[in-house]
Order: C-alpha cells, then structure tokens, then sequence
C-alpha cells in the first residue's frame, strides 16, 4: 500500500502575494488525494527532520545562519525568488522528515513506496546556499539517510521537474553513490544542466529538452538515455523529485507534458525499481504551478505509485 506523508504546517510557509509557490498548490494535491479513488492510501503526517538528517547534506555553518534569519514577523527575502515567513521553518523541516519517514517506511519494508506532499521544493537547493524556492534538499537528504541506516550502496534521485534540479547535482556530483537523471527545459531558470556536466564520476545524466518539446521528446529522453543508464547503475532505492511543471498549463515554462505522461514515466521507474531495488521507490514533491495541471499530474503519478 502506498504511503502519502504530508503536513497541514506546510501550508504556513507564506510567499509574497502572487508568487507561484503558494499554500494553494498543497491544498490543490491535497483535494485530488482526497478523492474516494485514493481511499486505499495509507496516511500519515510527515514528523519534523533532524538538524542531524539536514546535515548529511548541507553544512553547518549554512544550517545555522538559515535558522538564525528565520523571522518571528513578516517576510525575509533570500534573493529574488526565494524569503521566509515565521512558518517556513517547520514547512522546511516537515519536508525533511517526510522524506526521511517516507526512507525508512519503503527500506524497512512497511510500505513499498511513498509520495511526499510538502513544500517547499527542495531541489534547487545546494549544500550551502538556498535558491530558487528551496531551502533544504529533500530527496538528497533522504538518499544520504537510506545509505547511512540502511547500509544501501547504490541510489538513484530521478528528476523530471522542469527546472534542473542544481542543488542535487551540486551535492552528488562527486558521490559515486548516487546517480542523479533529469529532465527538463533548457534554456530556463537555473540555466545548469547541459548534457556535458556528468560528474566526477559519470554519475550524473542530464537530458535536457527544448521549449516546445512534449511527451514523445520527454519519453524519448528516458528510453534512450536516462533508464538505459539507470539499469547499468543498478539503484538499491529509487527517489523521484517529483515536480509537475513541464506540464502544459504550468505558468514559469513551456514543456508541453500531459498528466499521462507523468504517469508513464512513473511506471517505468516502478519497472525499473523491481528489476534493481526490491520495488523501493520514495516519491517527493518539487514544483507545480497550474493548480488544474498539478491535481491532473499528481494524480496520474500516484495512481501509478498505488499499481506497483
């Protein structure tokens, strides 16, 4: 059975108005999940991380000084895109538990996988800098955590949000551990990704696609090159940042993916986690900003999730 950890303190992360990173885009995961085909999802509120689980993939230093500017009133702004309101600690630090519980549910066998329903996004985020919406990186935290408990050689974090998920790639990128695949627009925000960056280790795949691009280029993408590289890596735990903005309607691109496709992607991915993994597949929200286009994708990608 399918597990769905997610927090109503999730919804108290606050961004300025009109920002596509609102509480609203969990209320709308929230209501399509709530849905009586959906009925059959085992549920359970995401605990709050660990400075301890944090720190596994981002510095001290950089912990500290984030907790420190967290403010009592009103809004910090980081840079442009990305502040803080007196709720954005613990959103951050639910999304941090979730994705540990969410590790340590599908790896000890309670569950055979999970999906994540929190924000923040957390895939932007480097090991010592905040950006583009994200302050915490929460499926690397949870790939550094399943190999630290469980004693996993190999993992894989899949990205098919529409941004390049830098801070990922930035903290594997000399882990021979981790592979990490993405697809998603290029040119467009944060402008890292390019074929070329592999890591240390030949560990990172990137594939990027055009403005424009649709299913037929993103399933390519994963049949040609992500998944051939995948059953070659043989992930032990497969972890998805799950972002649905390459779908039409999204606002901050122009990838022209339908929720099928999401679904499609999602099912590979179990396919390839039964072959190399046990079926072990943890789940994480990233971006999403058309709240039609993010029930229809969601939903697709955890029908998917509750047929494995």
């Amino acid at each position: 059975m399918t597990l769905l950890l997610t927090h109503s303190a999730c919804l108290d992360h606050l961004t300025p108005p009109g920002h596509p990173e609102r509480p609203d885009r969990l209320r709308a995961v929230a209501e399509v999940l709530g849905e009586e085909r959906f009925t059959p999802l085992a549920r359970s509120e995401a605990p709050e991380g660990s400075l301890d689980s944090v720190m596994l993939c981002h510095g001290e230093l950089y912990v500290g000084e984030l907790r420190h500017i967290a403010p009592t009133s009103g809004l910090v702004y980081i840079d442009g895109d990305t502040s803080m309101s007196p709720g954005t600690w613990e959103a951050v630090m639910r999304g941090v538990g979730g994705a540990v519980a969410a590790a340590d549910a599908v790896m000890s066998g309670e569950h055979p996988n999970a999906f994540v329903a929190v924000r923040p996004p957390g895939h932007h985020a480097e090991a010592s800098r905040p950006m583009g919406f994200c302050f915490f990186d929460n499926a690397a935290i949870a790939a550094r955590h399943a190999q630290r408990k469980f004693g996993i050689g190999r993992v894989a974090v899949v990205d098919f949000d529409v941004h390049h998920g830098n801070g990922t790639q930035d903290i594997f990128w000399a882990d021979p551990s981790v592979m990490y695949c993405s697809t998603h627009q290029m040119p467009l925000f944060p402008g890292t990704g390019s074929r070329g960056e592999r890591g240390e280790h030949d560990t990172i795949v990137n594939a990027p696609l055009a403005p424009e691009d649709g299913g037929a280029q993103f399933r390519s993408a994963f049949d040609n090159l992500i998944l051939p590289q995948l059953e070659k890596f043989g992930p032990e735990l497969v972890i998805i940042s799950a972002g649905f903005d390459a779908h039409y309607r999204d606002p901050l691109a122009s990838l022209n993916l339908r929720a099928d496709d999401f679904g499609w992607v999602t099912r590979k991915l179990l396919d390839l986690a039964d072959r190399h993994a046990g079926g072990r597949v943890v789940s994480v929200l990233e971006g999403g900003y058309d709240l039609q286009g993010l029930k229809e994708s969601v939903a697709a990608h955890v029908t998917a999730l509750m047929g494995a």
